[in-house]
């Protein structure tokens, strides 16, 4: 009995030998043909829209938000939520308009769209708290913000407000229209 049992262990482990032992070279598949190397994606940003877009279609409208908060502030969380985010992107549109290839210089314009960062950034922990008060308190800190920008990069604007560190405005003021009538 001992024989039997002996011989049957020796064959089991005959097997398993013979189980994990690699195929013939006849019974192997090829070796998958090393990938291609990807293709490197660019590493530095992108352009999509231009400084008139960022403006005309996103800073203008979300600007307003706050401007007009008095009129009716989001009621429900959905709404608060969706306000939130806009407040955000309101925050880092500042950011986009100092990235190299936008940033018309270091200086003034890096300091007039950090303006716009913290007044945005502002309204976002304002929006956070749900809070309609401080939101509303913000007007004049938005508006500080457009002006100061607009007096110092954008021709024919009128509006005028102190610099915050007293310099002159970069664009001088344009002369008055015409009388009418004359």
């Amino acid at each position: 009995m001992r024989i039997l049992v002996l011989a049957t262990v020796l064959a089991a482990a005959g097997a398993v030998a013979h189980a994990q032992q690699k195929p013939a070279a006849a019974d192997q598949k090829p070796a998958a043909a090393p990938a291609a190397p990807a293709a490197k994606l660019p590493r530095e940003p992108m352009f999509v829209g231009t400084i008139n877009d960022i403006m005309g279609k996103f800073l203008y409208p979300v600007a307003d938000e706050v401007f007009y908060i008095g009129r009716g502030a989001p009621k429900t969380e959905k709404d608060w939520n969706a306000y939130e985010a806009r407040m955000l992107m309101l925050a880092e549109a500042g950011n986009l308009l100092m990235m190299p290839g936008r940033a018309k210089d270091n200086d003034r314009w890096m300091r007039d769209a950090r303006l716009l960062v913290d007044a945005g950034n502002a309204a976002y922990k304002a929006a956070k708290a749900r809070d309609a008060d401080a939101l509303a308190a913000l007007n004049d800190q938005m508006y500080q913000a457009c002006v100061v920008c607009h007096q110092d990069f954008r021709p024919n604007y009128r509006a005028r407000v102190p610099d915050p560190e007293g310099f002159e405005p970069l664009m001088p003021l344009p002369p008055p229209p015409p009388a009418r009538g004359k």
